[in-house]
């Protein structure tokens, strides 16, 4: 008898140690994995929710950049991290729904080995050319593109990442597969298209913006529903008649699977705050963001979201790779 009660007596210890764990956490510095370079979108997104966290939460959230392999190897060992809070992942479209249509031994299940907290922005990519590209807009791109598709060279910032994805959509939305170049990043891409090595990229607003600014490419299309407030004058892809282009990397935090749940209601109550306050909304709309809407906010939605996306593109994507 005596031993059961002791038996009872330390479960329910346990229970409450874990649930004070959970009500006082975070109690020292948590870390935020970014599976990509410091500098590039994912990079300042991470930062943007690693100082929204550190305010809210009262503890130091450190970024730490783990790059290659398309975002996959840094979301692997945040997939291995202990399920307690201290390691977090800021993903994307790419690591987190579809970076399986490209690397067959991930190591890790996007939907298995994560607890999703939150969506924290979203990038409406864009249709860049160069500069002396014989077209000015997106039906003017498709009409040379089926007919040069040889001689065109598209530059991509590697296997799986959402520069890759965005042009791979395009190119299946208009029957097309032309030679696809990998660089280390998107800024190499841009550079080639400047000295006239690349034809054409697709790539998040804020990545070209000073050049389309500039004048020294050109923005033939937004691919989203409507028009980025960085470049008013830049239709849709919408607009233009090819909705199929629509592709617009969705930036959130994931916990491993098996974090408390207490734990990550908390992150999420966090990050809701954080998008509200009038500076990280003006922040990330200088990036290019749109504003995730609170009904698109939290666990729930960005489970949601990644179970859709990745119905939506996973069958083009992979039948994109295979070629």
């Amino acid at each position: 008898m005596h031993s059961h009660w002791a038996a009872v007596a330390a479960l329910l210890i346990a229970a409450g140690f874990s649930g004070a764990r959970a009500q006082d956490y975070p109690t020292r510095t948590v870390t935020v994995i970014v599976p990509f370079a410091a500098g590039g979108p994912a990079d300042i997104t991470g930062r943007i929710v690693a100082d929204i966290f550190s305010r809210h939460l009262g503890q130091k959230f450190v970024v730490e950049n783990v790059g290659g392999a398309g975002g996959t190897i840094g979301t692997l060992r945040a997939a291995r991290a202990p399920a307690d809070g201290y390691t977090l992942l800021s993903g994307h479209s790419g690591t987190n729904a579809l970076a399986a249509a490209f690397y067959p031994n991930l190591g890790y299940d996007p939907l298995k080995d994560f607890e999703p907290v939150g969506l924290s922005a979203e990038y409406p990519e864009l249709l860049v050319v160069r500069k002396d590209f014989p077209a000015n807009n997106l039906k003017e791109f498709v009409a040379y593109a089926r007919a040069n598709e040889a001689k065109l060279n598209v530059g991509h910032a590697g296997l799986g990442s959402v520069s890759y994805i965005g042009c791979l959509l395009l190119q299946s939305a208009i029957g097309i597969k032309p030679a696809m170049v990998p660089f280390t990043g998107t800024a190499p891409v841009l550079n080639a298209m400047l000295g006239g090595e690349i034809d054409y990229e697709c790539d998040p607003v804020l990545g070209t913006l000073e050049h389309v600014r500039a004048g020294t490419v050109k923005a033939l299309a937004v691919a989203a529903r409507k028009r980025s407030p960085l470049l008013p004058d830049v239709p849709t892809s919408y607009e233009q008649g090819l909705p199929e282009f629509d592709c617009a990397p969705f930036y959130g935090i994931f916990a491993p699977a098996g974090t408390p749940k207490a734990i990550v209601e908390k992150l999420a109550d966090a990050l809701d705050k954080g998008l509200n306050e009038e500076a990280v909304q003006k922040r990330l709309a200088e990036l290019g963001s749109d504003i995730v809407e609170p009904n698109r906010r939290g666990p729930k939605a960005l489970g949601d979201l990644i179970r859709s996306e990745t119905t939506r593109l996973m069958p083009i994507l992979k039948a994109a790779a295979a070629k």
